[in-house]
């Protein structure tokens, strides 16, 4: 399992013209789940992210997580995250997760990270062709992977 994590002053989704979710001060979580994931692969993430200081303290320094900065986190579907570009010039989806297994998955990983958070997770809608749009605070990305655990 994948994830870029974008700190943002604010983030949302469009779907059909209309905005489906939005968010001020907190994260943006672009979520890849291939084929080998499993609700441990979620967990190890959940907890990371949900405890990351990525926020500034009055000292300016990264410090401080979006549980103290009263942030938000925006959870969208991103099978892309697992493109394999090894061969030719068009990108191969073949180790993203196929949605009977990732769908559950990607529920799992948005009320779990609700829970462990306490905080409510908004979202897309899963394979929905969707417009993000952010502005990256920092600019402050992540990567992060279950598998390298990094």
């Amino acid at each position: 399992m994948r994830v870029i994590l974008q700190r943002v002053s604010e983030a949302s989704v469009t779907i059909d013209e209309n905005i489906f979710s939005s968010i001020g001060d907190g994260l943006l979580i672009l979520l890849g789940i291939e084929n080998e994931d499993g609700q441990q692969d979620a967990d190890w993430l959940i907890g990371k992210i949900a405890q990351m200081r990525i926020f500034s303290d009055e000292d300016g320094k990264m410090n401080l997580s979006v549980h103290d900065i009263n942030g938000e986190f925006l959870v969208v579907s991103q099978f892309t995250l697992h493109a394999s570009t090894k061969k030719g010039n068009r990108p191969s989806y073949i180790k993203a997760a196929r949605p009977e297994q990732a769908i559950p998955l990607y529920e799992y990983f948005c009320t779990e990270l609700s829970k462990t958070s306490g905080k409510n997770v908004k979202t897309g809608i899963f394979a929905a062709d969707m417009k993000v749009k952010l502005t990256n605070d920092g600019p402050v990305t992540i990567s992060m992977d279950s598998k390298t655990k990094e």
